[in-house]
C-alpha cells in the first residue's frame, strides 16, 4: 500500500458484494468510505453496511428517478448515526424516470431536511443547471453542499464554488472526451474538491466499460491532480481531509 497516497471515495454504491468490495478497496489505500442512498430501501441497506464498519458512513436521499415516490419516511432515517449527509437528491432531465415537477418538489424537500436537520446534501444533476441553481438559491443553499459526479465545465464550476459548494470528481474525469470537466478542476480551489467513484458506475480508464469499484478511486484522484497541476499525494491528503470536514466524519483507527 503507498501510505503517501491514500483517498477517501466519498460517494459509492455498496451492493451485495459489499465486503469483497470493501477488502480490495482498503489494500488500494482506500480510508474511508460514504455509501449513498437513493431509495429509502436502499438508504436503510447503506445504513445496515456502515453499522458493520467503521470506515463506512451513510447518507439517505431518494434519486431523481425516484421523486415520483415522493419522500415519505426520509426523515426517520436521519436521526441513525451512521447517516452523514441528505441525498442523493437533485434533478435529471436526461433520463425524466419521474416527472419534472415530481423531482422539483423532492429536491426542495431534501434542501428543507438538510437546513433543518444541519447536514450535508449531496446532489445530483444531469442537464439541469440552470434549474438545479434556482431551486437552490430559492429554497436556501445548504451550508454544506456537494455537487456530486461533477460534470461541468469552468462555469457551472464557478456558479457552484459562489454557492460556497464542493464539486465531487468521478472516473468522467479520466475520459477522453471530459475537455470541459478537466478545465472545470483546472481553475477549482484545492479545498473545495473531493474525489469518488460512484460505483459500480463510471469506471475510470483504463477500467471504463466494466463494473467500477471503490479500489479504482486513485485512478481519479491521480487524473484529478493532474488537471489541477498538483502532485497526487497532496491531492489525496487534500481531498480525504475536505471529504471528513464536509461529512463531519471521526479519524480513522490509524489516527488518518
Amino acid at each position: 500500500m503507498d501510505t503517501a497516497n491514500q483517498w477517501l471515495d466519498n460517494h459509492c454504491h455498496l451492493g451485495p458484494d459489499a465486503e469483497a468490495v470493501l477488502a480490495r478497496a482498503r489494500s488500494s489505500g482506500v480510508l474511508g468510505f460514504v455509501n449513498v442512498g437513493t431509495d429509502l430501501e436502499n438508504s436503510y441497506a447503506a445504513i445496515k453496511v456502515a453499522r458493520s464498519h467503521p470506515d463506512v458512513w451513510a447518507t439517505a436521499g431518494i434519486h431523481p428517478h425516484e421523486a415520483r415516490k415522493g419522500i415519505t419516511g426520509l426523515a426517520e432515517l436521519l436521526s441513525e448515526e451512521e447517516v452523514v449527509a441528505v441525498g442523493e437528491t437533485g434533478l435529471d432531465h436526461h433520463y425524466d424516470h419521474s416527472p419534472r415537477q415530481a423531482q422539483a418538489d423532492a429536491f426542495a424537500a431534501h434542501i428543507a431536511l438538510a437546513n433543518e436537520w444541519e447536514m450535508p446534501i449531496v446532489i445530483h444533476t444531469r442537464e439541469a443547471w440552470d434549474e438545479t441553481f434556482s431551486l437552490l438559491d430559492a429554497e436556501g443553499v445548504p451550508e454544506r453542499t456537494v455537487f456530486h459526479c461533477f460534470t461541468g465545465g469552468p462555469q457551472e464550476a464557478a456558479e457552484c464554488i459562489e454557492r460556497n459548494a464542493m464539486l465531487s470528481f468521478s472516473g468522467i474525469i479520466t475520459f477522453a472526451t471530459a475537455d470541459d470537466v478537466r478545465a472545470a478542476a483546472a481553475r477549482s480551489p484545492l479545498e473545495c474538491v473531493m474525489v469518488e467513484t460512484d460505483s459500480p458506475y463510471l469506471a475510470p480508464v483504463p477500467h471504463r466499460g466494466s463494473s467500477n469499484q471503490p479500489a479504482y478511486v486513485s485512478l481519479v484522484g491521480v487524473a484529478l491532480a493532474d488537471a489541477m497541476g498538483l502532485d497526487s499525494g497532496e491531492v489525496a491528503l487534500a481531498t480525504t481531509t475536505n471529504a471528513r470536514r464536509f461529512y463531519g466524519l471521526e479519524a480513522g483507527s490509524d489516527g488518518t
